[in-house]
């Protein structure tokens, strides 16, 4: 029986390795978060992402990801992100996020008393070029720092 079981762990942790490692998704470049110490977000703590475009003729799409507590106590969440390449200055857009309904109702995703959303805030849009950029987002909130937001990140993906 010992021997059996010799054979077999290995083979079934391989076996599982091979499955988690095909569950990616094949069209994102990045999917990456930043957990917020605390969940409190100030604006100094700007959560900052890397990416790499290989293919400058090809449109993406770009996320805001971000997860909040149910105590988070606002509807909505601003937030600026800023866009560089190459040293270049810094482009900044203000985007909202509408977190809930005006009677309360969560719209993102639940599980406990965390809420995920996952939003577009740019669709289709083609990179100047190829290379490195760097994204930053900071909280645009009169709260700081905003209390109960728990990760933020950012997903690019190709579009096909």
């Amino acid at each position: 029986m010992k021997r059996a079981l010799k054979f077999f762990y290995p083979a079934a942790c391989a076996l599982l390795l091979m499955l988690l490692g095909s569950c990616t998704d094949p069209k994102a470049v990045m999917d990456n978060n930043t957990a917020i110490a605390d969940h409190n977000w100030s604006y100094v703590n700007r959560a900052k992402f890397d990416c790499k475009i290989d293919d400058e003729s090809a449109a993406y799409n770009l996320y805001l990801n971000l997860r909040v507590t149910d105590n988070y106590k606002y509807a909505n969440l601003f937030v600026l992100i800023y866009q560089s390449s190459g040293g270049d200055k810094p482009k900044v857009t203000r985007y909202e996020v509408k977190l809930a309904t005006h009677d309360g109702q969560w719209l993102g995703k639940g599980s406990g008393n965390l809420y995920s959303y996952q939003v577009p805030f740019k669709t289709g849009y083609k990179f100047p070029s190829k290379g490195n950029y760097h994204f930053e987002i900071e909280q645009n909130m009169r709260d700081n720092p905003l209390h109960e937001v728990s990760d933020v990140g950012l997903r690019v993906e190709k579009v096909r």
